[in-house]
This record gives structure tokens, sequence and C-alpha cells, in this order.
């Protein structure tokens, strides 16, 4: 059976522990479990029901009304939104139908709302409105957590396959634009932002080199050499301490002195790396990564 601590519970539904402990004693909305050793653990039809009320309440909904409805109910609420006027609802519930048929994996579900994203908005605005947000919110962006549920795995190939399907189907680049040469350093294995920057880069019309996860610095250094890139493109996620990143990334200038190194990934670990290298940028959004092309 799936288990879900509460601290599953907030981040994906985007409410506080705090919150929906009062919710449980106020409402009865949800009402969790114990485990032998007294823990509180949730299923996947209560989370999806506190997914269901968060989403609701963002749209101006109380809590008092929406504690009274059934699931089902709760469910014809939610689906009334995809026909809402403005974009920015119709995106908020995009990525809740991604989230909810993640956690039950239902792959139509997923597949019905990422085409329904493609239909609406075309793959690289649905990427900043609607995929982009749906991993940061589930974590499937950077998190490297060996304990990733299943559901996250799940969702990961998903659009990871999506991904690769949909870049292939862009035209050719323009070989006379600036080259850029992707790549994750070595281990490194978290490919889904790299793959993300890939197609905005080429769709963009800009020549790519992808080289993918775990790749060696003196390989790197041989290629980059080889084909001499504008810039190189990496993502460091796995946490490291700052000086062994610092000297990664001193490792990696130092492979294509000519290039600018733009690096992103977990953002919480990047501020303040590589202040002392003229040829670094830290990509702290994908926004910053478009100011390049």
């Amino acid at each position: 059976m799936d288990q879900y601590r509460i601290n599953d519970l907030e981040r994906l539904s985007g409410v506080k522990a705090h919150t929906i402990r009062i919710w449980e004693k106020r409402y009865g909305l949800i009402t969790p479990s114990r485990t032998a050793t007294n823990r509180r653990y949730y299923n996947g039809d209560q989370l999806r029901r506190l997914m269901n009320v968060a989403m609701l309440l963002s749209q101006g909904y109380k809590i008092s009304n929406l504690a009274e409805l059934t699931d089902s109910q709760l469910t014809h609420h939610i689906e009334q939104l995809h026909n809402a006027p403005g974009a920015d609802i119709v995106c908020a519930a995009l990525i809740h139908d991604l989230t909810t048929a993640m956690l039950g994996f239902e792959e139509a579900g997923f597949d019905k709302a990422f085409q329904s994203a493609l239909d609406q908005f075309g793959f690289s605005e649905s990427m900043l409105r609607v995929f982009y947000p749906f991993l940061k919110k589930t974590g499937l962006l950077w998190r490297v957590d060996k304990a990733q549920p299943a559901e996250e795995h799940f969702a990961a190939c998903i659009i990871r396959n999506k991904i690769i399907a949909l870049t292939a189907q862009l035209p050719s680049t323009d070989q006379t634009k600036d080259k850029f040469m992707l790549f994750l350093p070595p281990g490194e294995w978290h490919e889904i932002g790299l793959l993300f920057a890939n197609y905005l880069i080429r769709a963009a019309g800009s020549p790519t080199i992808y080289l993918g996860q775990n790749v060696p610095y003196q390989d790197i250094s041989k290629i980059a050499n080889s084909i001499q890139p504008n810039f190189l493109l990496t993502f460091y996620i796995t946490p490291k301490p700052k000086d062994e990143l610092n000297k990664e990334i001193a490792s990696l200038t130092a492979s294509a002195p000519v290039a600018q190194v733009l690096i992103s990934g977990d953002v919480e670990q990047l501020h303040g790396i590589g202040d002392e290298a003229n040829n670094v940028t830290i990509l702290y959004d994908v926004e910053s990564l478009l100011k390049f092309l």
C-alpha cells in the first residue's frame, strides 16, 4: 500500500503540515493511519483529496465548504477549471493533473495532461508554464534522493522520453549561431534539466553537442578542444562540499578556457560558486538560460 508522510503531503499539495493537522481535527478532511511505532502516514487517496482541496482553495473556494464534498464532487470542480478563463488557472490545473496521474501510475492520464498542455501552449511555452513548475513541485528536477518514490521515477521516465522525441522533431539548427556543448560531469546522472535545456537551445536555432550523463573531465576537455564550443552547459545536482565543487568547476573552466561556462542545478549549493572565474555564469532559473539565446 502507498504510504506518504506529512512532509510529502506538504511538498505535493503546497499546504503546510500545521494546516493539514488543523484541517484533520476541525473538519475531518483526512484521517492518517499509524505505523506500529505510532508514526502518522497517509495513503494515495488521502493525498489526492488534499491536493484537490488545495487546488480549489487557490481558486477562491472555502475550506469549510470543500471539506463537506465527496471525492467525486471535488474532482468535478477540478475538471471545470480546465475551461476557466485565464491561462494561469489552466496551467495550475494541468500541473495538478500531472501530479495526480503520477501518484496513481496513470500513464494515460499523464499523457492526456501532457498533450493538453502541448495543444494549448506549444512545447516551449508548456515547458515554462507547466512542465518546469511540475518538476520543481515534485522534486524531479533536482532531487537525487536514492529513496525517491517509484511514482516520481515513473513520471521522470515519461517526461524524459517525450523531451527526446520532441527534440528530434525540431528543424535543423543554424550552424552560424553560437554552439553549445551540454553534458553532466562525473557522478551526475539526473538528466531531465539538461534535456530541457537542450530542447530550448535547439528550438532557438542554436546548434548543440549533447554528451549526456557522467562525462569524465578529460573527455570534456578533449571534445571541447576539438569542436571549440562557445558555451559549455552543465548541471551540478548531487550535494558536495563547496571547496570540492569549486575545484571541479576550476577543472571544467580549464578544459575549455575560451568558452563561457553556464552552470545550473541545485541552486542552494550554487550560491557563491565560481565567483573568481570570469567565464562562469550560474543559471538560477530557465529565464537565465533564455538570455543567452
